[in-house]
């Protein structure tokens, strides 16, 4: 049947009496409603008295022509409600534009009233005791003098976020198009009829095994009913053998978007419980994803982590790779009499051999130990907690000889005992339930400000989040003391211990106290605290933070900024980096403003490329703490990444006129470079050449120098077996790195906190275990070149040559007497030939003026050339052949995050439960019944033995005398020494070494020789370095007038195999 042309005619049987007559005008305008609607739209009062005529019998046709009428006229919420009413005559499956678009607003309008009626838990909705804190932040302080301390109705954190959260279009009214407004539905007809049809849809989509659409529309219409039942119908469809079932995908998939999209903390809570719930209900679960919801939900894993500390212990014990030289030569350029430099040194050797128990550069340099005094003995001390971090079975009988005595008077350094408190915490780092005792009961019982200090610090690592009310009131006790040495570290030990808790009376308690304290340092401290107590609570901290950034004290708007970071960290929330940026370019205080666009780092830590443009802008910024930021912001989101656009912002911020703009930059690209080889990214080697070209420079300031030493530690850290982590593999947030970090940026006010950066290392391994836990001998095969994720060649130092002889003239006259001199010898040679027994006749030497007569014959440049041609050439056919790819790697060695695609398990005896993330992976013995191989724990057999008192000996250079033999061997023992320039004052540094010795041994005799005998080398090298360090740091007098002053720093310069062959 051709269409009609005009529908005059036919409209005109819709003032008939007869309902046929109605019905037929109905269907012939419905065929062909694209063509005449325009004139069908003047006679839509008809149409629509006939829908409400409840004796008409197709109400529903009339309501479909209606419904397309309304969508020609792009009023579409008119068009869905009458498309809605039309009913079964409305085809969700028909392919056309009306269709689509209608379908299309039902979708949205079902998420906005699904979502708006959702009601969430009241511990999801307002966690744990909000109104009180409302309460504390309203209503204003003494320091406030009377302003208006009411949070602004239209703050950016106090409304309600549009783009923060999964699309709800009721929350979108200036959006244009389609979907302009939302349809108010205002009776129970229309909503079942939007029900109907969107169950019409979802049994569509489930028909076809299109589930996951399904799943993304519960989820964003909060709709969690839909949820469960959708992933029950996909369990009653088995999967294929070998092969995950459809609804263990499903869980899969909705597991991730609800960790990477969904940003409602409630929400996110309530799909994870419903989750879990369905896991435990398979007969044959994934557990791994059990453990992902378990972690989320802060169910209790202490003895998962001891046990992964544990396997990463032994990981970085055996595989430790730190490049000593590179060590040495930072502690020869930088003076170690300068305390921010020794300082520095201790950062450079903490963070390379963090987590190995590899002491042996203490042990080796106990002269440039001593030069330590107060807060670099602080310092020192407590870099042996990172370095021995998670060796918790020998923590005590490590630091004994540092830590207070807990009867009578304890002698040695104050500091020193500070430091080992802090150490002893670092070791049990977030695990301390054993340790926590100890330390609450020395910080009880010191009386010494400085010990406190460092057993504040060691108390909130040991016991972070514990949230234990009984630590938390003897903090509170000591920082109402009002002691501004150890109140800042009292105020973020609070924090530690409260942390993520969003107690409101231990923020009411800092944010109080912080305006009756006059101490920058406690107000500080407080802040830091107050932003740590609202880790991960996302919009449950927004009243904090609209608080504190209220607030007329910068100290306390910057803890409100910093508040913003770890409540919203890794979410990307857009609320926040609008805050973030708003403040960067609009408070007046400059440290507002740097930590300000240094937190965009913490908030977009899971899109770091998104990171290096946001910040672009800022880093040519003429305020030199915007700049500094912005280098801090990109190496903390691009960590570990190589990422070559944050490389390229960086790079010319190296050479930035301010000094500690420079400083963060060397500290950001090292952070970024981290584990990268010159295969990963060739830029590595200039960066390196950079770092050491800056801490060797004379003329460099402070500042620049101490941040290439933290860089150059930072770029092997942990042994090169580590990098940098603020979320774990899996997708979880490292609760721990994220807390270490943030403290690590403090180091601008207070060095100790520099040793925080250590929590964010992640060691980068492949452990595999059995059904008993433990490593059997197995390899992995890694389908790539080996030179590709291998370790970063050794730095290898120039040996510095003589100067090269000067070739002299040769005199006529001089000439002319040689010859003379040669036919004289000539002539009583042939005079003695007549004699029976030959004597043999010494040639007399050549006078000191002729010594440079005689030239040396020379090779012709040719044949030097081909004899370095032949000596190069095996090496140069080695790196001309082609690398072979696919290897095998050992269990327990090192493997990069950007290697484990690359990486599987061969067939044979051990096959992994599940794809290798990293870490420890369980792998399924299919021959239980025969004997294994096991790999040797090595850090079992390595005992640590209780370092000794002051005096004795333990290692080659623990004693004067020692010290002064090996100055003597290796100065001495050439027979050039008597033309070195040095002498002097060599020897008079082994004069000096004598005489220590000598009163050493004086005082060892007058104390009876007790600590004599119990003297004796380490069995190991992890107790070997506390030991012979023991006396230095303990010791109690510092630095005296008219001590012997260091050497000038030597030139800082090495060179890899690479760079020899070029040259």
């Amino acid at each position: 049947m051709p269409g009609l042309v005009s529908a005059t005619g036919v409209l005109g049987f819709l003032a008939d009496e007869e309902p046929e007559l109605k019905v037929f005008a109905l269907r012939t305008l419905n065929e062909d409603i694209d063509t005449v609607w325009t004139e069908v739209a003047g006679t839509l009062g008809q149409i629509e008295a006939l829908y409400e005529d409840e004796s008409f019998p197709e109400r529903q046709l009339a309501a479909l022509v209606l419904a397309k009428v309304y969508f020609h006229l792009q009023a579409y919420n008119e068009s869905m409600t009458f498309a809605l009413a039309a009913g079964p005559l409305f085809k969700l499956d028909a392919p056309g534009e009306f269709e689509e678009t209608i379908i299309s607003k039902c979708v949205d309008q079902y998420i906005a009233v699904s979502s708006a009626r959702h009601t969430p838990s009241k511990q999801s909705r307002n966690e744990i005791d909000l109104p009180a804190l409302a309460t504390t932040f309203a209503t204003g302080s003494p320091r406030r003098l009377g302003l208006d301390s009411t949070l602004p109705s239209k703050s950016l954190l106090s409304r309600a976020s549009v783009d923060n959260t999964i699309l709800d279009p009721a929350f979108q009214p200036t959006k244009e198009g389609r979907s302009a407004s939302v349809a108010q539905i205002t009776d129970d007809s229309t909503w079942s009829a939007l029900e109907s049809a969107i169950e019409r849809l979802f049994e569509n989509c489930l028909s076809q095994g299109k589930y996951r659409q399904v799943v993304g529309i519960a989820v964003e219409a909060k709709n969690l009913d839909v949820l469960r039942r959708v992933i029950k119908r996909a369990s009653e469809q088995g999967g294929s053998s070998g092969s995950q079932s459809p609804a263990e995908e499903l869980m899969d998939y909705a597991l991730s978007i609800c960790m990477d999209i969904v940003q409602e903390r409630g929400l996110r809570t309530e799909i994870l419980r419903l989750i879990l719930d369905l896991l435990n209900d398979i007969p044959n679960p994934d557990y791994f994803a059990i453990a992902k919801c378990v972690v989320y939900l802060d169910s209790d894993e202490e003895a998962s982590e001891l046990l992964k500390q544990l396997l990463n212990l032994e990981f970085l014990y055996r595989n430790n790779r730190t490049d000593l030289s590179i060590l040495n030569k930072v502690r020869d350029s930088l003076e170690a009499r300068n305390s921010i430099f020794h300082t520095a040194v201790t950062f450079c050797n903490a963070f390379m051999n963090a987590g190995t128990t590899h002491d042996k550069f203490f042990r080796d340099n106990l002269d440039w130990l001593g030069k330590a005094v107060n807060w670099s003995k602080f310092t020192a001390t407590a870099a042996l907690g990172v370095i021995h971090r998670g060796n918790t079975t020998q923590s005590r009988k490590l630091l004994e000889p540092y830590l207070p005595k807990q009867t009578g008077v304890s002698s040695g350094s104050i500091f020193s005992q500070g430091g080992a408190l802090f150490a002893y915490g670092l070791i049990h780092a977030n695990q301390g339930a054993e340790a926590l005792e100890y330390l609450r009961t020395t910080f009880n019982s010191a009386e010494e400000e400085v010990i406190q200090h460092g057993g504040a610090l060691g108390l909130g690592i040991a016991g972070m989040a514990c949230g234990n009310e009984q630590i938390y009131e003897e903090l509170a006790k000591v920082l109402f003391g009002d002691s501004a040495l150890n109140g800042e570290a009292v105020g973020l030990a609070i924090g530690l211990i409260m942390l993520g808790t969003g107690s409101a009376k231990a923020l009411e308690t800092l944010f109080t106290y912080a305006h009756e304290t006059a101490h920058e340092k406690i107000v500080r401290g407080c802040a830091l605290g107050m932003a740590l107590i609202m880790y991960g609570r996302q919009e449950g901290a927004d009243s904090t933070i609209e608080g504190l950034l209220s607030d007329p004290d910068p100290t306390l708007r910057y803890g409100g900024i910093l508040t913003v970071a770890l409540a919203y960290c890794g979410t990307g929330s857009n609320k926040a980096v609008r805050k973030l940026l708003h403040t960067a370019v609009s408070d007046v205080n400059d440290d507002v403003r740097r930590i300000a666009v240094m937190s965009l780092g913490f908030i977009l830590f899971r899109k770091p490329g998104s990171v290096p443009r946001m910040v672009e802008l800022l880093a040519e910024s003429y305020n030199p703490h915007v700049r500094y930021g912005s280098a801090m912001a990109l190496g903390i989101a691009c960590a570990g990444t190589g990422l070559d656009e944050a490389i390229d912002l960086l790079e010319p911020m190296m050479k930035d006129p301010t000094d500690f703009v420079r400083q963060g930059a060397l500290i950001a690209l090292s952070m970024i470079m981290v584990q990268q080889n010159e295969a990963m990214n060739p830029k590595v080697t200039a960066i390196r050449k950079t770092l050491k070209k800056v801490v060797g420079d004379r003329h460099e300031d402070a500042m620049t120098k101490f941040g290439a030493a933290l860089a150059l530690g930072i770029l092997d850290a942990g042994g090169r077996n580590c990098t940098i982590g603020l979320g774990t593999q899996t997708g979880n947030l490292n609760m721990a790195g994220i807390v270490g970090m943030a403290i690590f940026t403090q180091y601008w006010y207070w060095f100790p906190f520099t040793h925080f950066l250590s929590l964010s290392f992640v060691p980068t391994s492949i452990i595999g275990l059995d059904h008993d836990l433990e490593m059997p001998s197995v390899k992995v095969h890694c389908a790539t070149r080996p030179s590709l994720f291998d370790y970063p060649p050794e730095q290898e130092v120039k040996v510095e040559e003589g100067p090269a002889p000067i070739t002299t003239a040769v005199l006529s006259t001089t000439a002319q007497a040689k010859r003379r001199a040669q036919k004289k010898e000539r002539a009583q040679r042939r005079e003695s030939m007549d004699i029976d027994t030959p004597t043999l006749t010494k040639t007399p030497a050549p006078a000191a003026e002729d010594k440079m007569d005689v030239d040396e014959e020379k090779k012709p440049k040719a044949d030097e050339s081909k004899e370095k041609e032949g000596s190069a050439g095996p090496e140069a056919k080695k790196k001309a052949e082609k690398e072979k790819v696919g290897y095998e790697i050992e269990n327990m060695s090192r493997v990069l995050p950007g290697q484990l695609k690359y990486i599987s398990f061969p067939a044979g005896r051990y096959k992994p439960v599940k794809k290798p993330t990293g870490g420890p992976i369980l792998l399924e013995d299919t021959q239980s019944s025969e004997p294994k191989t096991l790999i040797e724990e090595k850090l079992k057999k390595a005992t640590t033995e209780r370092a000794p008192v002051a005096g004795q000996t333990t290692g080659a250079a623990a004693t004067p005398r020692n010290a002064a033999d090996s100055l003597l061997s290796s100065n001495w023992g050439s027979s050039r020494a008597l033309a070195n320039s040095n002498n002097l004052r060599e020897l008079n540094e082994l004069f000096q070494l004598t005489a220590r010795g000598a009163e050493g041994r004086a005082a060892q005799l007058g104390a009876g020789g007790a600590a004599a005998a119990g003297g004796g080398s380490s069995a190991a090298e992890s107790g070997s370095g506390a030991a012979a360090a023991a006396g230095v740091l303990m010791a109690v007098d510092e630095d005296n007038e008219g001590d012997e002053e260091a050497q000038a720093p030597a030139e800082f310069e090495y060179f890899t195999d690479v760079e020899e062959d070029e040259e």
